[in-house]
Order: structure tokens, then C-alpha cells, then sequence
């Protein structure tokens, strides 16, 4: 019998010795709120979203992903509750930086550049349209918060002090690498995922150090969890895009205030469709 020594807003995270079995559940959070319906085979697509794309990006850096097949885990782990949506990873000392990069301006970047021209302190250029997308890549770190916290939203030369006081003497060395993998990994998933009709606008990745010391790439990686995904077929800039992510879930909290997080069944059926289709367009497989 395993118990999750750490539990996130929608994953479950068990130590099993040598290494650990993440496990993404149904649950699903939208402004630091878990709501209290649960998305059906959710967990499973992120996880095997997430291989795909740990796969595709090997070249650039390694990852913590050891397995997603459950007969490589524990026989607990044969459960069908965790079947599909259980990852065998390696362990990592994670680093205490989510790493946002940002391709197009939307969503809190463009109300931050509407109001003084900048996203999370950097200065753009005059004119952009919502959902223009930007001339580089930009990126913008933020502190890892608490279930119930805001991230904060933090400075280039902040990421390297919060890791110089962890690490001292290596904080601009492991701020930078967390710079230039972020950007590097995104520009070459965005790449990709453009030639399957799929844009990512934005999207967040973690990271932590293995037992020598060295930068590996962990946590989930671009899901409709951590990431915007607009289809491209009908992108415009100067205006809000649809998207095959959980702002369709967000926008209907916005227009329903007093919902008390909780989603009408219709609502739910359409997430999981969104979810299914962008893994269908970016994998070339359906899901199942």
C-alpha cells in the first residue's frame, strides 16, 4: 500500500525508493481553485502528452520520464485507477522557479502590456494587437506557490538571487540554463506543433537537478494544463483566440461568477473533447 507524499492541485506523487510514480488524476484547477468536478480520462491524455513530448525533446536535454507502462511499476500502481495516467520518473532536487515563456501576448501578459507596455517587467514594442505573436520568445519566471498562493512573477536577475541563495555560486549559472532551456525547448515544440495546426502560445516548464548536479527537465511538459493551445486555422491577432486548453474552462467561471467551481456536464464533455483533439493533431493518434 503507497500513500502520496506530496499532493498538487491535480497530480499525486508517490515514493516507491529508487524512484517515484507521478500520477495525474482528473482533477482540474483554474485561478488557484480546484473545482470540484472532475474531467474523465483527464490525467491519462496529460500523461501521455507529456511522453510524447519528453521523447521529442531528449536531444535538447534529459528528463526525469523512466516509464509509463504500469507493469514497470509496482503492482499497486496496476490498479486501473492508475493505468494511463501513472509516469515512473526518476528523482530530481527541483528547482524553486516555474519557467513561463511567452510566444504571443494574451491572457495576463496583454492586460499587463495594455496598462504600461510591459509583460512581467520587460519592455515590448508599441502597437501589438491580443494574441499578436511577439518578435522572440520572452521569458518570465515566477516563484513556485503553495496550493491556495499566487505565483508571483519574478525578474531574470530575481531567479538568479532566489537561486543563489540555495545554491551559492551557482545561481546565475542555473538561473541562465533555466533561461535558455525554456526558450530552446519551446521553440522547438511551437515549431512543431505549427506544422500540425496547432499554435502554443505560452507555456511553463520545471525543472530540477539529478544527483550530479545537472539540469533535468521535470515535472508535466506542454499540456492543455500548462499551456495555451490555439488552433491555427483561423488565428487573427487583435482578439481573444479559442483554444484546445482549460481557458474554455476559465472563461466559463468568468461568465458564471456565482458558479462556486462547479461545471455543468456539458462544460466538462467539451474540456475532454478540446483535451482529445489536441492530442490527436500534435501525436497523430487518436487517444484512448
Amino acid at each position: 500500500m503507497y500513500t502520496p507524499f506530496k499532493e498538487g492541485k491535480v497530480r499525486e506523487v508517490y515514493d516507491i525508493g529508487d524512484s517515484l510514480i507521478m500520477v495525474a488524476t482528473d482533477r482540474i484547477s483554474a485561478f488557484d481553485h480546484i473545482l470540484k468536478n472532475k474531467i474523465t480520462q483527464k490525467g491519462a491524455i496529460l500523461t501521455q502528452m507529456s511522453r510524447f513530448w519528453f521523447d521529442y525533446t531528449k536531444d535538447i536535454l534529459p528528463n526525469h520520464m523512466i516509464s509509463t507502462d504500469n507493469n514497470d511499476m509496482p503492482e499497486f500502481f496496476r490498479q486501473e485507477r492508475f493505468v494511463g495516467n501513472s509516469m515512473k520518473v526518476k528523482k530530481l532536487e527541483m528547482l524553486p522557479i516555474e519557467c513561463i515563456v511567452r510566444g504571443y501576448i494574451t491572457g495576463s501578459g496583454w492586460a499587463s502590456y495594455q496598462e504600461n507596455g510591459t509583460v512581467c517587467g520587460i519592455r515590448l514594442p508599441e502597437g501589438l494587437k491580443e494574441s499578436e505573436k511577439l518578435p522572440e520568445p520572452i521569458y518570465t519566471p515566477s516563484t513556485k506557490a503553495e496550493i491556495g498562493d499566487h505565483d508571483e512573477n519574478i525578474s531574470f536577475e530575481k531567479s538568479v538571487e532566489v537561486l543563489e541563495k540555495i545554491y551559492p555560486g551557482k545561481g546565475e549559472e542555473y538561473a541562465s540554463k533555466l533561461r535558455d532551456y525554456t526558450i530552446a525547448l519551446y521553440k522547438k515544440c511551437a515549431d512543431y506543433a505549427r506544422t500540425k495546426n496547432i499554435i502554443i502560445a505560452d507555456t511553463k516548464f520545471e525543472f530540477g537537478l539529478d544527483e550530479n548536479g545537472n539540469v533535468v527537465l521535470g515535472d508535466e511538459m506542454l499540456t492543455p494544463d500548462s499551456s495555451r493551445f490555439w488552433p491555427l486555422q483561423g488565428y487573427e491577432a487583435g482578439k481573444g483566440q479559442p483554444s484546445y486548453d482549460k481557458q474554455f474552462v476559465r472563461d466559463w467561471l468568468k461568465a458564471n461568477p456565482d458558479s462556486d467551481y462547479l461545471l455543468p456536464q456539458d462544460v466538462i464533455d467539451r474540456t475532454i473533447e478540446k483535451y482529445k483533439e489536441a492530442y490527436l493533431l500534435l501525436t497523430g493518434k487518436a487517444f484512448e
